[in-house]
Order: C-alpha cells, then structure tokens, then sequence
C-alpha cells in the first residue's frame, strides 16, 4: 500500500495526534482524580445490582466494552445507545444509570434528560466539567478538557480511565490496567495495513472485546470513508460469512480469556474464506496461520483495552491517511452532533 506521509499530514490528523499524545499521562490523571467520586457511584451499584449504560458514537463503544467487566463484578450491566433508550426506553426502577459523552452536549444527552430527568442514581462521565451533563447530575470529569479532533482517541481512553475508578471503588484491582498504562506498547502495524491494501469494507469482530472491535469500526469510517462495521463473533457466523472474501478485511480482537478460543476458530473460519485478517491479540496463545498477528503481552480485561486501543488507533489512522486526502476532517459530521 502507499504509506501515509507524514511530512504533509493532514490537519485533522494532526490535531488526532496532539490528542493522543497527552491520552495516557490524562487517563492517568483522570483515574486518580475521580477516585472519590467513583466511591458514589460504586455505593449506587452495591445497592442496585443493576447498570444501564447510554452514550452514543465513542461513548456507546466504551459502554459495550465495560459492559462484561462490570457483569463479571455482579453487576446487571446493559449498554444502549441513547436513541435506543429513547424510542424504546428501559425501565430506569431499581437501575443505575452512566450517561457518558465526551462534550457532554449532545442533542441525545439534552432531549433525554429534558424528557425524563433520569432518577436518583443517574450519573454522567464527560471530559467537559462546564457541559449539560455536568451541570445536570454527578459527573466524574476527565482531566485535560474537550476532545477537539474529530474522531474519538483520547477521550476513550480517558472514559475507559472513569470507569477503572469505578471499578477500583468496587474492589477490583487495578494494577495490572495502570501498569499498562505506565509502560504502552506499539506494536509494528505495518504488516497489517500492508494486508488490507486492496480491500473496499472492514468487519471487526470479537467476543468479549466486541466493544473494542466496535471502537476501531466507528474509527475506521469516521476516517476512511469506507464501510467499516462490527459483528459479535456470534453474529458474524450466523450468516454474514457470506460476505466475506479478498476484498473485505477481517479484523479481530483476541483477549486472555475464556472465549479466546472462539476468537480463533473465527479466524481460521475467515482465513478459509480468502479474506485478510488481522489479529490483535493478549491472549499469549500462538498465533493463527494465514492471519497477521499485531500481538501484545498476555492480558485481560480493561489492561487488554488499554494494551490495545493506542495501537489500533494507530491502525485505523495510517489506514486512513492511505486512502483520504483529508483523512480526519469531516464532511458530512461534527465532532458534537446537536441534531438527531
């Protein structure tokens, strides 16, 4: 494929990368300085038992993919986009509720709250301290202000960063995700963009990581342009296999966990169908012949997604910048949607 070039760099992916930059070192603050209020919402949980998650776009993702850990802390964990909960709400009763949104402004965010005034056990996650959401129920703020780069980068991982809080307030242990956060990774991606040079769409796939897979979807199309959607592993074998071949590209995310191995039966299932695909793996298990392996020290949980999520930021840029002159800024979006 013809390499991105960096000399001439697009502005809106220059402003990706000032945000991804500062992404860890605000993670980390944001983790630390939400500590107390994480306390509030893990106090709600412990009485609830109950989660509902609503966000949209970026915000949605990150709710898909916390929605198993929270599961496996004992928590009744749903993410729903927040259109969804509108038109087909629900119940909020016994519930607690995490409305997250980077700009803390969308026009979902706005009508749901004006329309139901969520309950007692609402709460927000925002990077902005001033938005709607902040000013309208208990937030935990990340540190380092409005994501201004279209495309979501740091403020996933500053929203993975809030719920690592809440997480720790709940009892769980949080060393292995800030090690990973101390000492990132970057694998060589290369040979993976190499192995998509001729595809026209990407499915991302996976099974307990199927919020990640999601993350990079969205990505990869606010970027490129291309079709880029998600399928649970399940779902994609239901059917849609079909329409897998040379030119569409199969990305996966391979966790240390108990559905590794559905991960992997699912790649040698897409190997099979002629399709590129590209791997990103914690497992520690060998890697699947006939795929690319983009490979990262044995993990779990949310220090897989923080192993993970810089470099397939990485990925879905580069794959990007190949294929539009103006990869990274929009024209047919904003980076906060006031309309539905």
């Amino acid at each position: 494929m013809t390499m991105p070039n960096h000399i001439s760099r697009p502005k809106g992916l220059l402003a990706i990368d000032r945000e991804m930059a500062r992404q860890h070192a605000d993670t980390l603050a944001s983790y630390d300085a939400a500590k107390t209020g994480a306390r509030t919402i893990a106090a709600s949980l412990r009485k609830t038992k109950k989660l509902l998650l609503l966000g949209m776009g970026g915000s949605h993702a990150v709710g898909r993919a916390v929605e198993p850990l929270y599961r496996a802390l004992g928590i009744e964990a749903i993410a729903l986009p927040l259109s969804e909960q509108l038109g087909q709400p629900l119940s909020l009763e016994e519930r607690t509720v995490i409305v997250a949104s980077q700009s803390g402004e969308s026009a979902e965010v706005v009508r749901w709250f004006r329309e139901t005034g969520g309950n007692a056990d609402t709460f927000g996650l925002t990077l902005e301290g001033a938005s709607f959401l902040a000013r309208t129920v208990t937030s935990l703020i990340g540190v380092g202000g409005t994501e201004l780069a279209f495309a979501a980068t740091r403020s996933l991982m500053i929203t993975f960063g809030l719920h690592l809080a809440i997480f720790t307030a709940l009892g769980a242990d949080p060393s292995a995700a800030l090690a990973v956060l101390d000492a990132s990774e970057a694998p060589d991606i290369i040979p993976a963009l190499d192995a998509l040079t001729t595809v026209n769409a990407v499915v991302t796939s996976g099974r307990r990581l199927q919020g990640l897979a999601e993350a990079l979807a969205l990505g990869l199309t606010e970027l490129s342009r291309l079709p880029c959607f998600s399928l649970e592993g399940g779902q994609l074998r239901h059917g849609p296999m079909e329409m897998l071949g040379p030119d569409i590209g199969v990305v996966l995310f391979r966790g240390n966990d108990s559905t590794a191995g559905l991960v992997t039966a699912m790649a040698v299932s897409a190997v099979n169908t002629g399709a590129p695909v590209i791997i990103f793996d914690t497992s520690g298990n060998e890697p699947v012949a006939g795929t690319v392996s983009i490979s990262f020290r044995p993990t779990t949980g949310l220090a897989a997604i923080f192993a993970m999520l810089p470099t397939a930021q990485r990925f879905m840029i580069d794959f990007a910048e190949a294929r539009v002159d103006d990869a990274g800024t929009p024209v047919r979006s904003s980076k906060i949607t006031r309309s539905e």
